[in-house]
């Protein structure tokens, strides 16, 4: 008797929740838009995770953050979680952020090396320069018809950040505001970190904000390779740059991102106090 009273029991629970879940007011939790752009420069369609602000106003215009290795299961999610915060707590203006979704970012990050060993572990290597050129002739002109915008930012780290530092030295103009966090700049035996005093010569002195970080518990290599990166840029002179340097003592490769662009973001929008 008692076992036939727990399936009854067991079925009307489960009817219950069915019906709950039929009836019951149920709305998609939506945080902003997911679009595809048709890239001639790549030949390849691309996906785009895009934020949008909860009080997003198509009349108004906004900073814009590109974030590199933007896929859903890489870093969309927790990054626009961070810019939410930063809205909401400290004195950073409404952001839409694009997540740029990866196909191959091995590809599309690195420029090209004649070493051998790199061309064997990394066979799809070398077309950063036609990822930058995307970036810079179809996605922002794209995302500039579509929003209207102020500032903009990249964020890029490991690979991201060797693509990040790059077009800092060759396309500067691109963005506003260099987030470069762990960068890879060992790839093609230090080449891009050699060159930078003389593109940095090349760069006009307008206003720019750029911070570098790496982990404390990241290969030493990677260590001297970002602390270097800061000097060449200190020692370039740009009246106009803002620069920033941060050392995350508890963070390693894996786990430094998000508190790094914390700290980063902390520099521009610093906490004030609400007022009543």
């Amino acid at each position: 008797m008692i076992k036939k009273l727990l399936i009854i029991s067991t079925i009307l629970f489960t009817f219950q929740s069915v019906a709950f879940a039929q009836t019951g007011n149920v709305k998609p939790l939506t945080i902003g838009e997911i679009r595809t752009i048709e890239s001639k420069i790549l030949n390849e369609e691309r996906t785009l995770n895009i934020y949008l602000p909860q009080n997003f106003d198509k009349t108004k215009s906004y900073p814009i953050i590109y974030l590199l290795d933007g896929s859903m299961n890489e870093d969309f999610i927790h990054v626009t979680g961070l810019v939410q915060f930063f809205n909401q707590m400290y004195s950073m203006p409404e952001t839409i952020v694009v997540g740029i979704a990866n196909i191959d970012r091995k590809r599309d990050f690195t420029f090209h090396t004649d070493l051998k060993d790199l061309q064997k572990d990394y066979p799809t290597t070398g077309h950063s320069d036609k990822f930058i050129s995307f970036l810079e002739k179809e996605l922002k002109p794209y995302i500039e018809s579509q929003f209207k915008t102020t500032d903009k930012y990249v964020f890029g780290q490991s690979l991201g950040g060797l693509l990040a530092t790059e077009i800092l030295l060759k396309k500067p103009e691109m963005f506003n505001n260099y987030f470069i966090i762990s960068p890879s700049l060992w790839w093609d035996d230090e080449s891009l970190l050699k060159q930078a005093p003389q593109l940095l010569a090349k760069i006009q002195d307008t206003k720019k904000f750029v911070y570098v970080s790496v982990g404390k518990g990241e290969h030493p290599v990677m260590v001297k390779d970002a602390e270097d990166l800061f000097d060449v840029l200190k020692k370039a002179n740009k009246k106009n740059w803002t620069l920033e340097y941060k050392m995350m003592e508890t963070d390693n490769h894996a786990t430094i991102l998000h508190r790094s662009l914390y700290e980063g973001l902390v520099k521009l929008f610093p906490y004030q106090e609400a007022k009543n």
